[in-house]
């Protein structure tokens, strides 16, 4: 067998199970399995995939593995885990939310850091749409019919999201987004200075073929991903840090994180693009201290959206919100603004 990546992922279902099944490929490094299948399985995590293993639902060559196996080139990994509850499935759960807005056709929520959007890979609880569906139960008019998610935004970024209630809500809000005529601010922390105060990223993004979570800029003649824009603005220059205003033209997974390390700037703390490391800076010790100290702060990719406008579904008139940074990126942010301000950093 070549060495070529692998590109033999394979996903089927049946009635109670979703199954994966991978063929390693022969230029495989031994890799621990939990290690090696969290970069090939959207929405999983290391947690999540050492239970399915002691679950004997992880096989290799026919064989259930330990969590301590490493895989090797030309190894057939089967995974077969519970199938993902549909949206009218989800179990309501009482958890706190930021409701910035509420009518009879959709809702506002301001999404903390953290929260994940939608049940996915072994992850049924604990995410908005579960808290949404008991909201909405204990309201008569909304009893047993589910939110519709017109969008959404990353587990580790915070901000505004639109919730359709009904279904006439989500077609009219889901014809705003392919028609473009949605506004969304983000704010971005990213490292480095940039040199043009200003721009538009116009790219194709699709999958990284090396690791399917990730995902990179392609070649305009690739044949596959999906057309991008971000139009960007520097709000602050902090030398060795910028706060960016981006302002998505389309909604791509992770557009905003893909298309700031493409301009080579990825997003501060944003362990998954790089920016989890010094990227621009000193070598004195107590810069390292600075920027370590806010990694813990805000251990998290500096992205917030920001702003979010609209015409309402029923009314027509255009909606405007907006919601302040949190804390932790706030703190941050203004963190950098006074050291910017009175650079003093010593060897």
């Amino acid at each position: 067998m070549s060495d070529q990546i692998d590109n033999s992922v394979d996903v089927s279902e049946d009635e109670l199970f979703l199954k994966y099944t991978f063929a390693v490929d022969g230029g495989q490094e031994p890799e621990r399995i939990d290690k090696y299948l969290v970069n090939k399985i959207e929405g999983a995590s290391r947690n999540k995939l050492q239970e399915a293993i002691e679950r004997k639902q992880v096989v290799v060559n026919g064989k259930a593995i330990k969590s301590n196996y490493k895989v090797k080139p030309i190894d057939f990994i089967e995974v077969r885990v519970d199938k993902e509850p549909k949206e009218m499935d989800v179990v309501p759960e009482d958890i706190p939310l930021d409701i910035v807005y509420e009518d009879d056709d959709l809702m506002i929520v301001n999404k903390v850091a953290g929260m994940v959007v939608h049940p996915g890979f072994g992850n049924y609880t604990g995410t908005l749409l579960n808290a949404l569906a008991f909201i909405l139960d204990k309201k008569a008019i909304h009893r047993g019919n589910r939110p519709w998610l017109v969008h959404r935004i990353d587990k580790n970024t915070s901000g505004l999201l639109v919730v359709a209630k009904t279904d006439k809500a989500l077609a009219h809000l889901s014809k705003q987004f392919k028609d473009h005529t949605i506004e969304r601010t983000y704010h971005a922390l990213v490292w480095g200075s940039v040199a043009e105060q200003q721009g538009t990223i116009d790219t194709v993004i699709g999958r990284d073929q090396y690791d399917r979570k990730r995902f990179v800029v392609l070649p305009a003649d690739a044949g596959r991903g999906k057309h991008a824009i971000t139009h960007y603005k520097v709000l602050e220059d902090f030398l060795y840090t910028s706060l960016v205003e981006c302002k998505l033209e389309t909604g791509r997974t992770h557009q905003i994180r893909v298309h700031m390390k493409h301009l080579g700037h990825p997003l501060f703390s944003d362990d998954f693009y790089g920016g989890n490391r010094i990227l621009k800076g000193v070598v004195f010790s107590k810069y390292k201290q600075f920027v370590d100290n806010c990694f813990s702060i805000m251990p998290r990719q500096g992205l917030h959206a920001k702003s979010l406008g609209f015409e309402h579904p029923s009314t027509g008139k255009w909606m405007q919100f907006d919601a302040e940074l949190p804390a932790d990126m706030a703190k941050v942010v203004e963190k950098w603004r006074k050291t910017s301000a009175t650079y003093r950093f010593n060897a």
